[in-house]
């Protein structure tokens, strides 16, 4: 199952990249595998999935011990200061930064290890009071600051709009996010201004994001199921 589910969303990315003239090759795709089991991130291995996100450090530490060399996570939930050290060990990116006391705190655990970690930025879009994520009036000042942290690459910026069952609804959150982007990349804030990475849209919206411009879509229940 995992298997077909992987390979309809390939193929529905690569329609909604043509249909809005982009190139799929540009869109990767982030398999959401908080409370599953490592057995099906295994599976969605095997089936030539290697990037997977994950939103507990000690769920994800576990599993990070059982998987092999070629799997990446990257780290989408909300990142104690305290918890910075396991983070720099294990994770590839994390994508939810939103403030300098986490970014300096992971920037010494690199330092320590002789690593350098790609960094998304949060940013609270929607300004959603539950949500985790700088304001976007913020975030510039926040680029500023960890352009002087020697081991972090700060590649682009995150959000997680507020939930809609319509995913049309999701859209204007996308498109402001990729404006803010555009803005903060002519001010040459990000480690490679060239590239920008947004990570942006799940199971029930990421093709509206395709079209906004996401280059990172984090897909769970759409490949895995409905979790208990």
């Amino acid at each position: 199952m995992i298997a077909d589910n992987l390979q309809s969303i390939r193929r529905n990315i690569t329609a909604v990249a043509h249909r809005c003239g982009r190139n799929p090759e540009g869109i990767r795709l982030l398999a959401v595998s908080k409370t599953f089991p490592v057995t099906d991130m295994k599976e969605a291995r095997a089936a030539g999935q290697f990037l997977f996100g994950e939103n507990y450090i000690q769920e994800a530490e576990k599993k990070y011990n059982e998987l092999d060399d070629q799997v990446q996570l990257h780290f989408i939930g909300h990142l104690q200061s305290n918890k910075a050290h396991i983070a720099a060990r294990i994770f590839r990116m994390i994508e939810t930064v939103d403030r300098i006391k986490l970014a300096v705190a992971l920037n010494r655990y690199l330092i320590q290890s002789g690593r350098t970690m790609d960094i998304l930025i949060q940013v609270n879009i929607g300004r959603d009071e539950k949500k985790s994520g700088i304001a976007s009036a913020d975030s510039e000042d926040l680029l500023k600051n960890i352009l002087s942290l020697s081991n972090l690459r700060p590649l682009g910026l995150m959000t997680i709009p507020p939930f809609s069952e319509d995913p049309e609804k999701s859209r204007p959150y996308f498109r402001e996010l990729r404006q803010l982007a555009e803005n903060l990349q002519s001010k040459n804030l990000f480690f490679d201004n060239k590239c920008v990475e947004l990570s942006m849209g799940m199971s029930h919206d990421y093709p509206i994001a395709i079209e906004e411009g996401a280059t990172l879509i984090r897909v769970g229940t759409a490949i895995f199921g409905d979790r208990s």
